[in-house]
Order: C-alpha cells, then sequence, then structure tokens
C-alpha cells in the first residue's frame, strides 16, 4: 500500500469540491457559450474545432480531440458536419499519410472573425461573476492553480496549446470602441 501524506477525508472534500465547483462553473460556461454561437447553428463541439483549427492553423485530428478533450471519434465526426458546411477543409501531408489534418477555409476564417468581432453581442455570466475580482484587482482571475492541475493531468503540450491560442488572440486582434476587429483582414 502506497503511504501518503494526505488523509482520505482531504482528498474526499477536494475531490468533491473541485466536482461542484468545475460542474457549476462549466453550466454557466456552456449557457455562455450557447448563445454566443446560436446565430451561427453551430453546437459547442463544432465551434471549439473550428477554434482550434483557427490557432492550431494544419491541426491533425489527434491534435483537435487532445485539445479539444474529446475523443479521436467525436473530433473525426463533427469535423466531417464542419466540412460538409464547406468551413473546414481536409488533407494528408505528403511526409505524414496516417494523419488527416483540418484547416480552416476562406469561409470558415470569415465566420470565426465575425463570431469574435460580435463576441459582446450575447450575455456572459461567467464575464459578469469575474467583474468583482478584475475591480479588485484589476485583471481577471488567472487561475493557476487550476491551470498547474490541468497541466499536471494533460501535460505541457496541452498547455503550451492553450496558451498559444491566448497569444494569437492578443496579437491578431485590435479593440476600438469596445469592438474587436481584427489587425489585419
Amino acid at each position: 500500500m502506497v503511504e501518503r501524506d494526505y488523509t482520505m477525508k482531504e482528498a474526499m472534500m477536494f475531490s468533491q469540491r473541485i466536482g461542484q465547483l468545475s460542474k457549476a462553473l462549466w453550466k454557466a460556461v456552456e449557457k455562455d457559450w450557447q448563445l454566443w454561437i446560436k446565430p451561427y447553428d453551430l453546437n459547442i463541439n463544432e465551434h471549439h474545432i473550428l477554434w482550434i483549427a483557427y490557432h492550431l492553423k494544419g491541426a491533425s485530428i489527434s491534435d483537435v480531440a487532445k485539445f479539444g478533450v474529446m475523443h479521436v471519434s467525436t473530433a473525426f465526426n463533427f469535423s466531417k458536419k464542419l466540412e460538409e458546411r464547406e468551413l473546414l477543409s481536409f488533407s494528408k501531408r505528403d511526409t505524414d499519410k496516417r494523419n488527416t489534418y483540418i484547416e480552416l477555409t476562406p469561409k470558415g476564417e470569415d465566420l470565426m472573425q465575425e463570431m469574435i468581432e460580435r463576441y459582446h453581442d450575447t450575455p456572459h455570466s461567467v464575464i459578469d461573476g469575474s467583474l468583482k475580482l478584475r475591480e479588485l484587482y484589476g485583471k481577471f482571475p488567472e487561475f493557476l492553480e487550476v491551470m498547474a492541475v490541468i497541466r499536471t493531468i494533460y501535460g505541457d503540450d496541452f498547455m503550451e496549446i492553450f496558451e498559444a491560442s491566448f497569444k494569437n488572440i492578443e496579437s491578431k486582434f485590435n479593440e476600438e470602441n469596445h469592438i474587436v476587429e481584427p489587425t489585419e483582414k
């Protein structure tokens, strides 16, 4: 038997606390996300795939599954639906015939840019719920401890892609008069 430096009661309380908080937060995030993407006739998996393709530029289906935290068949099947809508294209690489890669089509790029520009057209309870902390500390919560747990579970690659997507937003978009627009069209 492995000796632990925590009690089973501590572990159980931590698991229950993080489970309950995660579920509550997810419900709010899910509702906000669905309201944002509803006008575009997308579900959350489809939007997440588009988001990953937007930031990774030529992601494999395996990458989409890994970074989208979904099964490979889910990533493939929803990507196929997006291909039928001409938002994604599939390809194979000369150097890698085993994996299937996806990229946004011009129509997919336009859709993603429109969605980003129209982000604030819908309510966002998670943002609203974080405003008091932003007022108090001058920034939104960063969740460093949660990110450390996620890094341990999913690995450095996951967190690198996670951070890269935010760097892309930072570098590719400007905001003027509360309107987010791409730096170049």
